[in-house]
């Protein structure tokens, strides 16, 4: 699943995963994707195919992105492709000149 918030610029950002794998419940899910700290634009989330609640918890999570003003969006819409690498923290960030200056 990719988020792209409406109105603002975006950067490829994986927040981490849904813990759909625990098996803690739908709410749990839920509650795990709605109200994560990393939850911004660019996020990825990672869902399992055989997580046993990701079935019912799926469109509430829909629901409740959109309703934070996150619109569902294709990856390749968030990659930027020319001029940029990713950073240890899974960001895409300019690419840099070993100057320090960034490449035009």
């Amino acid at each position: 699943m990719k988020l792209r918030q409406r109105q603002f610029s975006f950067l490829f950002v994986r927040y981490g995963d849904s813990l759909d794998w625990m098996e803690k419940g739908v709410e749990a899910e839920i509650n795990q994707v709605l109200n994560h700290k990393h939850l911004q634009n660019g996020s990825i989330l990672l869902f399992h195919n055989d997580a046993k609640y990701t079935p019912q918890a799926l469109g509430p999570i829909l629901e409740g992105l959109q309703a934070k003003g996150f619109e569902i969006v294709p990856i390749s819409e968030l990659i930027y492709r020319d001029n940029y690498e990713m950073n240890h923290e899974g960001r895409q960030v300019p690419l840099e000149e070993e100057a320090g200056v960034a490449v035009q």
